[in-house]
């Protein structure tokens, strides 16, 4: 008969528990010290909060159906402003993830060169963007196109640069060994392999930018965000529910039909 021993306990497993433990109270230490710090009167700021939701939220259930027409035109605008902003940013991705990938560019550097490039363009949010281009262009769609374009840039190409980092190189290699030019690897050897993921991210990234343009109104940069902007200015709850419903049905039958249409490619 065989007898098997239990393996031993990590030594380190009572210093874990305590360091997992004094991390916790010092969180919350923190939480607490941080309410109580804050000259609030909660009683009065709670009996305010739900003065204005019993005034505003049975509004927002109350759509104005007279302003339809006006939402609906916005909300084609929005998803317009969308799809030239991710169309435009999925063709200026690919030469961007070319240069970032280090198995294509065959160096360190101008790999490098690639990566900091997208880097910079991903550290600008779409709204400062949005501000930007209005400042430029003025306050119109054109704006709200270019700030997602350039804002979905940096994401686009930094997903497109690992998926070209990780196709499988030996058909490169095989292409390469045969005599194969640069041109026939990149349509036959290269394109083949990622182009499905391609497609799929800039998808995705088509989903992300519905939503990010309907806020960029707020800055003047075209789309349903205008009508946003104004009802709230107005206190016109009605409107703004007719808004606020026109999103959820527009996102999610995007989110829907994108979701199909992903899984078909890869």
């Amino acid at each position: 008969m065989k007898y098997y021993s239990l393996p031993p306990k990590p030594k380190n497993s009572a210093f874990k528990k305590i360091r997992n433990i004094g991390i916790t109270i010092l969180v919350v230490a923190m939480y607490v010290w941080t309410f109580l710090s804050i000259n609030i009167d909660w009683g009065r700021a709670i009996e305010r909060a739900a003065n204005n939701f019993s005034r505003v939220i049975p509004r927002l259930f109350s759509p104005d159906w007279a302003a339809t027409s006006d939402v609906a035109m916005s909300m084609l605008e929005t998803v317009f402003i969308a799809f030239a902003g991710s169309l435009m940013a999925a063709v200026i991705a690919v030469p961007l993830a070319f240069l970032a990938a280090r198995n294509m560019m065959g160096g360190v550097i101008a790999s490098t060169i690639g990566k900091w490039i997208l880097s910079a363009v991903r550290a600008f949010p779409d709204i400062i963007l949005a501000i930007l281009f209005v400042v430029a262009v003025g306050p119109n769609a054109f704006a709200g196109v270019l700030a997602i374009a350039i804002g979905s840039t940096g994401m686009l190409g930094k997903m497109f640069s690992e998926i070209i980092e990780s196709i499988d190189m030996n058909v490169v290699e095989a292409m390469e060994a045969s005599g194969a030019n640069k041109l026939q690897i990149l349509f036959y050897g290269v394109l083949p392999q990622i182009t499905p993921e391609f497609l799929s991210y800039a998808i995705y990234r088509f989903e992300v930018d519905i939503r990010a343009s309907s806020i960029l109104g707020i800055v003047g940069a075209g789309g349903i965000g205008t009508m946003i902007i104004f009802a709230s200015s107005n206190r016109n709850w009605n409107e703004m529910g007719t808004i606020l419903l026109a999103i959820i049905i527009v996102v999610t039958i995007i989110d829907f039909a994108s979701a199909r249409i992903r899984r078909k490619i890869v």
